[in-house]
């Protein structure tokens, strides 16, 4: 081997031990139950009025579980299936029990040029089937690029709110405001623009927009004590992002970012610049986080009012507790266990996660009694 060779490969075993640390340390205290086995990637899951589960799976599938059975729902969105492209986010109507919409977020091919881009449907449920579909946006153009869909949903005041990532093309998507991708949007729940979006009278501007300059946000959730948006988003290596949304705020990705390229080489100086927005929280090295869950339930006793956001590369769910609005702890819960894709706090106060290959989990505080 060549002494350029060896370098080379010195670099990138550093790299990558650089990159692989978590100072995070593991929390014992707690144990978990199987809900839902046999699991490929439970991307996002709802629970409905009965009880039941409605669940996504990344290939496309909807699965209906009561019971301990599960069935297959049939006529689900004609998703994209590509890289992190697929069946994504589920989300009912806040009046689901008297309108029964059901919002999906997923990757579709429709509209013009190759491959696919994230959409977002509303549909109904009648006789393990969905009926009434109806798209209320695509993103364009559609790109055969596999990454950075977004995209998770939520409802804030009667509102539909969803997110799209910046499909891997940084250096146009996320501050234009006439392009998709990079965003959070808000339309009305029929998917009508609302005519107070911060971009309605902007030229040439995508009016869903509500915040912009984002990468890859797959959490969302409303903050139960304040009413706030949060989101969590992907950065590069390092600069991964907890962020409180804001009308027509401006994010900063790729200009600002408390990360680097993969590869380690500077993506821009700069971690913070006026008229764009900082994180309330990063992480270094990046934990890829997906699914997010505010604790509002007396269920865990002090863990109350902590947030729980899942790690995709360290296969952990990240108990984070909060302080004056800060994150001023982190600990490992489920460790090990496998990548956790999405986190939901259940109609019984308890947390919901769903982890790749494995399926739903109970989090269980306490350690588990062997007698």
């Amino acid at each position: 081997m060549t002494p350029k060779n060896i370098q080379f490969l010195i670099l990138i075993i550093v790299s990558f031990l650089a990159c692989a640390q978590d100072k995070n340390p593991v929390n014992n205290n707690h144990h978990y139950e199987v809900i839902v086995s046999e699991l490929n990637n439970p991307w996002g899951f709802t629970f409905l009025p009965d009880g039941s589960m409605l669940i996504n799976e990344k290939d496309g599938r909807i699965i209906h579980f009561k019971d301990n059975k599960k069935t297959e729902i049939a006529n689900p969105p004609d998703i994209y299936l590509r890289g992190q492209g697929g069946l994504l986010d589920i989300e009912l109507h806040p009046d689901y029990k008297t309108n029964g919409w059901i919002y999906f977020s997923y990757a579709s091919s429709t509209g013009t040029g190759d491959g696919g881009n994230t959409a977002i449907m509303r549909a109904k449920l009648k006789d393990y089937a969905l009926v009434d579909k109806q798209v209320l946006y695509k993103a364009t153009p559609n790109t055969t690029r596999g990454q950075h869909f977004g995209s998770r949903i939520v409802f804030k005041d009667g509102y539909l709110f969803f997110t799209i990532g910046e499909r891997g093309n940084r250096d146009e998507n996320p501050q234009d405001l006439t392009r998709d991708g990079g965003k959070v949007y808000r339309l009305h729940d029929d998917g009508r623009i609302p005519e107070d979006n911060p971009f309605v009278n902007t030229k040439n501007a995508k009016t869903a927009i509500w915040s912009y300059g984002h990468r890859n946000p797959q959490g969302m959730k409303i903050n139960p004590f304040t009413g706030d948006i949060w989101t969590h988003e992907h950065g590069p290596r390092g600069g991964d992002e907890i962020n409180i949304i804001k009308k027509g705020a401006n994010y900063g990705w790729p200009i600002i970012t408390y990360g680097k390229n993969y590869s380690g080489t500077t993506i821009t100086d700069q971690t913070e610049k006026e008229g764009m927005e900082q994180p309330l929280h990063y992480w270094d090295p990046s934990i890829a986080p997906s699914g997010m869950a505010f604790i509002s339930s007396d269920t865990y006793g002090d863990w109350k009012g902590s947030i729980l956001v899942g790690s995709l590369k360290f296969q952990y769910l990240d108990l984070c507790t909060l302080k004056d609005g800060k994150v001023v702890k982190e600990q490992r819960l489920l460790d090990g266990l496998g990548r956790v894709r999405s986190v939901e706090q259940g109609p019984d106060g308890y947390i919901y996660v769903g982890i790749e290959n494995l399926g739903i989990v109970k989090l269980i505080r306490g350690q588990k009694n062997e007698n």
